[in-house]
């Protein structure tokens, strides 16, 4: 039963569901030969949800688990978190659940990062980083609910975005009569908009880049919605791997951590760009 449990929080378990909270026969459910669904409410509440495919062993152990008992019997009902961590410490001084989630956690961040990371400006760079941070909390079960002003800062979002786009058009519009020697069209306010055709190739460049930056922070907004980006990083990511990243690829690390941050982990600032977890 121990090792059973310490196979899955090592796994897939964001944290062992031991008493007094307990993994109990109504939170898996077998859907076929070595698959197990994962479906219940863990720490604050927040559901737990995954499909998983295991060894054989470690699928006969639970069907085992689950013999006699329905409904909330516990299946680990001989085993609680103080004797797996204690078991742990058998195998390692220092060993304990948490640090399991604490290297899947690290790893996760190393391999993607190392992974996804291309060329690019810093913003294109923080939205890899962000993807991958986002990974991390979903395997940590980092979630949280929707915020009450999301569907408004969405609207308004769009809203910028789509009043950038016909800023560009009558640009682009301008930008094609200066070429055949036309004057330019009015605008809004009724003024003419007299600029070289230079000067609006800059002012089209310029506000497309609005226009990406803000559809790129559109959909991580959108993209990040349920998901508790900080949790992880303050108490599960090692550091250093983000400071080294930010190092490989030019991306200010304040842009990475906040403040705070910054003096938590001031003892990683060191670490040299070509660390790896």
């Amino acid at each position: 039963m121990i090792t059973t449990m310490s196979f899955m929080v090592w796994k897939f378990l964001p944290r062992p569901k031991l008493q007094p909270h307990s993994l109990v026969w109504d939170d898996i459910t077998f859907t076929s030969a070595l698959i197990i669904q994962f479906d219940f409410l863990g720490k604050d509440s927040i559901r737990y949800e995954k499909t998983v495919e295991v060894e054989l062993p470690v699928y006969k152990a639970i069907e085992q688990f689950r013999v006699g008992k329905n409904g909330g019997d516990d299946l680990f009902d001989k085993l609680d978190t103080s004797k797996l961590n204690a078991h742990l410490k058998e195998l390692m001084p220092s060993l304990t659940a948490k640090v399991f989630r604490t290297y899947n956690a690290s790893i996760t961040l190393d391999e993607m990062l190392n992974k996804e990371t291309k060329e690019g400006d810093a913003a294109q760079k923080i939205v890899v980083y962000q993807h991958a941070n986002k990974e991390v909390a979903i395997i940590c079960n980092h979630q949280r609910s929707i915020s009450k002003s999301h569907a408004a800062q969405m609207t308004r979002l769009t809203e910028k975005i789509d009043e950038l786009k016909d800023v560009l058009n009558g640009l682009k519009t301008d930008l094609a009569r200066a070429k055949k020697g036309k004057p330019p069209l009015k605008d809004a306010d009724g003024k003419k908009r007299n600029l070289t055709p230079e000067a609006l190739e800059r002012k089209i460049s310029q506000t497309n880049a609005k226009i990406e930056k803000m559809e790129r922070d559109k959909d991580v907004k959108e993209d990040l919605k349920t998901v508790a980006l900080g949790t992880s990083k303050i108490n599960y990511l090692d550091p250093r791997i983000s400071v080294a990243w930010c190092k490989r690829h030019e991306v200010p690390i304040e842009k990475i951590f906040n403040k705070s941050l910054l003096a938590k982990f001031a003892w990683a600032m060191d670490v040299p760009p070509d660390f790896r977890f």
